[in-house]
């Protein structure tokens, strides 16, 4: 069984009255995002991943370290763009984050304000390409936290991913060229899905995909 490429759950166009137009969606998600499928596919027999769901072949490649490179940077990146994808809405903003969410961004980060300065800060300074990540660690508690390229804190072993924005160039430079900063601050004020990321709270993200 191979791994597919889900549909976006909105039209390509729908994100573009917030910041990011359908040109971006449509390379991001049908070039991008379904090379990483292709290639993890390709690599599903010589690497002996038959059966294996994506998360245990994320969390397996992270701790090879760089025997698990080549698997990671395909799984890690289909991974993550399948929540990337989940937390962006044509509906976004902060007068949607639910009340649990909002008590919890209050008492683990210092309020909404300190929140998205930090969380923009770990995206900022991710140096090339990555990821910047809101978590659950294993206490329960929120964290900020980074990764490079593909990877991500399934295979770092951090916490459950309850958040992620991509800040890979891919990602933004039709729309804001390279202003990273300002991708960030847009996508944190007008696109992010609060309520799917309350959802999460608790349990996580499980793909439902298998190799």
């Amino acid at each position: 069984m191979a791994f597919s490429l889900p549909p976006l759950p909105y039209d390509p166009g729908a994100l573009a009255a917030r910041g990011m137009q359908q040109e971006t969606l449509e390379l991001h998600h049908g070039k991008h995002h379904q090379a990483y499928v292709t290639a993890l596919n390709g690599l599903i027999e010589s690497k002996g991943l038959q059966g294996k769901t994506l998360e245990q072949i994320v969390a397996e490649a992270g701790k090879a370290g760089a025997d698990g490179l080549p698997v990671l940077n395909q799984a890690g990146q289909h991974w993550n763009h399948l929540l990337f994808w989940q937390v962006m809405s044509p509906n976004g903003g902060d007068d949607k984050i639910p009340g649990a969410l909002m008590s919890r961004i209050e008492s683990d980060l210092g309020g909404l304000q300190k929140f998205k300065d930090d969380f923009k800060q770990a995206g900022v300074t991710q140096f090339g390409s990555g990821w910047a990540w809101l978590i659950e660690d294993a206490s329960g508690k929120l964290k900020i936290t980074k990764t490079p390229n593909g990877s991500n804190p399934v295979a770092t072993g951090e916490g459950t991913p309850l958040l992620g924005v991509d800040v890979w160039e891919h990602s933004y430079y039709l729309d804001f060229r390279n202003r990273r900063p300002d991708y960030l601050t847009n996508w944190l004020d007008k696109l992010v899905n609060w309520e799917f990321v309350a959802s999460l709270m608790g349990k996580g993200m499980t793909s439902g995909q298998t190799a």
